[in-house]
């Protein structure tokens, strides 16, 4: 039962197609070309145009424009600009945050984020309020969200809250999914925010890719799962019901790409329910060394 559950599992995933007799019995086993087929489906990809918009947007996600970089204070600058009313609020403010008095490296980067990145004051309080709240407390990190927001063109409350909202659920939905205990990079960011924003795609679709992907390349490729998605992009793919009429349309049109294996011969089955599947011509070992054919496809 063992073997013939294997065997409808792979045929489900689309590496082997089994014939069965009227009695549902396997008569046939065809072994599925894996790689002529995946290449074919990906390739498909740059049979069609996408929308010269949709290239200026993406473009436009992958440059972002770099921020000022960071400068160092002297006390004396430091004293001028800490007598701000609003710098002393939101230095207040931080230090509730931090559950602990600011040192000079805090007090360094809440000047650079409001003298050259701009940031308001309830723009510099959210962000060390969003920080807290992950568990990041250390200025390298937070320093790090700040430089994100503003390439981002993340100015003000309502857009970095906005902007986080987003941000947790579309990268926690991709992370669960490639299964990363991290968070993504810049690239992997971009790539994210290309297919949420440009694509508009939801959550279940990421996942889908990314399930498909990590089926494919056994990783977490984020430049393969883009391949797949901007596919579906340009198919019209708008929900998992579309992705099944094309994976539909899509064997259909490969069934040339089916090799035949060795067909199972009908044997009356003993009355073992074990021994229901022929074993004359296949023995224990045979399907040992078709499991690790299907596998090597699969891998490579």
């Amino acid at each position: 039962k063992d073997i013939i559950r294997a065997l409808h599992y792979w045929e489900k995933l689309s590496l082997i197609t089994l014939n069965e007799d009227s009695k549902k019995e396997i008569t046939e086993i065809q072994l599925i070309d894996i790689s002529a087929m995946e290449e074919s489906h990906i390739q498909e990809n740059d049979e069609t145009n996408i929308d010269p918009q949709l290239d200026e947007i993406a473009v436009s996600i992958h440059t972002p424009e770099k921020p000022a970089r960071r400068q160092s204070y002297s006390p004396k600058e430091i004293e001028t600009m800490t007598s701000n009313d609003e710098i002393k609020w939101a230095m207040h403010i931080v230090e509730i945050y931090l559950n602990r008095p600011l040192k000079p490296m805090d007090i360094q980067l809440i000047l650079y984020l409001y003298e050259q990145l701009h940031f308001s004051a309830e723009l510099i309080m959210y962000l060390y309020e969003y920080c807290v709240s992950k568990g990041k407390k250390n200025t390298s990190y937070i320093e790090a969200v700040a430089l994100t927001w503003a390439e981002e063109g993340i100015d003000t409350e309502k857009k970095a809250k906005e902007a986080t909202a987003a941000y947790n659920d579309h990268f926690n939905a991709v992370n669960k999914a490639f299964g990363l205990n991290r968070s993504p990079g810049q690239i992997e960011r971009q790539y994210i925010k290309k297919w949420t924003e440009v694509f508009n795609f939801a959550d279940d679709i990421l996942v889908e890719a990314c399930n498909r992907t990590l089926l494919r390349t056994q990783k977490p490729d984020f430049k393969y799962a883009n391949k797949i998605l901007e596919n579906w992009f340009k198919k019209g793919i708008k929900n998992k019901d579309d992705i099944a009429k094309l994976d539909e349309e899509f064997n259909k049109k490969n069934q040339s790409y089916v090799n035949k294996v060795s067909p199972i011969p009908n044997v009356k089955p003993s009355g073992n329910k074990f021994n229901q599947f022929p074993q004359r011509t296949y023995t224990s070992k045979d399907y040992e060394d078709l499991e690790k054919k299907l596998l090597n496809k699969g891998l490579n």
